[in-house]
């Protein structure tokens, strides 16, 4: 039996390890959705914590990175909606 791939980010460049792509993807977010979907102000903590680490990380390779794109990659699609 395979064992399913769980979508997490690739440190330092923050891609996801199965599909390549900025991290959180579409999986990550829905797993991510799911896990927190009775908390969603945890979710935002965890992300922002993820957020600012991935800054850090992200300017070492990149020094023109931008704090307020990551911000919304990392925490715009987690908002509760109204």
């Amino acid at each position: 039996m395979s064992r399913r791939r769980e979508h997490t980010p690739s440190r330092p460049t923050w891609r996801c390890r199965v599909c390549g792509i900025a991290w959180p993807c579409s999986a990550a977010k829905l797993r991510l959705l799911g896990e927190y979907r009775h908390d969603r102000a945890a979710l935002t903590v965890h992300l922002a914590t993820l957020q600012a680490e991935a800054v850090e990380e992200l300017a070492a390779l990149d020094p023109d990175v931008s704090p307020a794109h990551l911000a919304d990659r990392f925490l715009s699609w987690a908002r509760a909606r109204a």
